[in-house]
């Protein structure tokens, strides 16, 4: 197994460390790739591994008897494996990959002992999970309060910033589950931010026509992660 160069790494935490942090961490790290609706994590079940993204989206769910809906994106901003920072095994919520790209894989109980060991490690993934925390909080405020195309200009925006490109593999599948609507809720909503002239939208994409009118749309919720 190659060891990852941290001049390499896309991943921000891990490009945050300093060089001799990211030494004693790379040795645990695999690359690996992550394909569409694989299941990184499921729920109550116990978490054997952590992933730091490279490329591509992970959705964190929240499933009741009702729906599924998503509370939060993690791209190469963050990692997938929370729960392990703040010393607990198992976690409700499922994390399913939303668009493919790859990852730096590591063992939980690597991670755990890196984490015993490194002060920096602890502060940078501290950082991204208080992150984390502000994003979900804004969810469920937008999903109270904001009007579906608001949420739907947001999630979009979200997607955006973690791809870095403006063509977004989101179908009407994927988008009703993130908003927690029927799908001809989703179809309507995508007609009218087309219709403003702030998306196109076709088969299986979303293309990003203009950021600055998804802003305006989305309001101050969307900036504060």
């Amino acid at each position: 197994m190659a060891v990852p160069q941290q001049s390499a790494v896309r991943n921000r935490l891990l490009a945050a460390l300093a060089p001799e942090e990211f030494g004693r961490l790379a040795p645990a790290l695999e690359l690996v790739p992550l394909a569409p609706h694989d299941v990184l994590i499921a729920p109550q079940q116990p978490i054997t591994q952590a992933f730091f993204v490279e490329d591509g989206i992970v959705s964190l769910v929240a499933d009741t008897r009702e729906a599924r809906i998503e509370i939060g994106l993690t791209g190469r901003e963050g990692f997938v494996g929370v729960p392990l920072a703040l010393g607990a095994e198992t976690t409700p919520h499922t994390a399913i990959v939303q668009a493919g790209g790859e990852a730096l894989r590591i063992v939980a109980g690597a991670l755990e002992d890196a984490l015993d060991a490194s002060a920096g490690l602890r502060r940078v993934l501290g950082r991204y999970v208080q992150s984390l925390i502000v994003q979900v909080g804004q969810t469920v405020y937008a999903n109270a309060d904001l009007t579906v195309e608001a949420r739907l200009a947001r999630w979009i925006l979200m997607t955006h910033d973690r791809l870095e490109q403006d063509e977004l593999p989101l179908t009407h599948e994927t988008l009703s589950k993130m908003l927690g609507v029927r799908r001809p809720t989703v179809t309507m909503a995508t007609h009218t931010l087309e219709g403003a002239g702030m998306i196109r939208a076709r088969r299986g994409r979303i293309t990003v026509v203009d950021r600055v009118k998804l802003e305006g749309l989305a309001g101050a919720i969307y900036g504060a992660v």
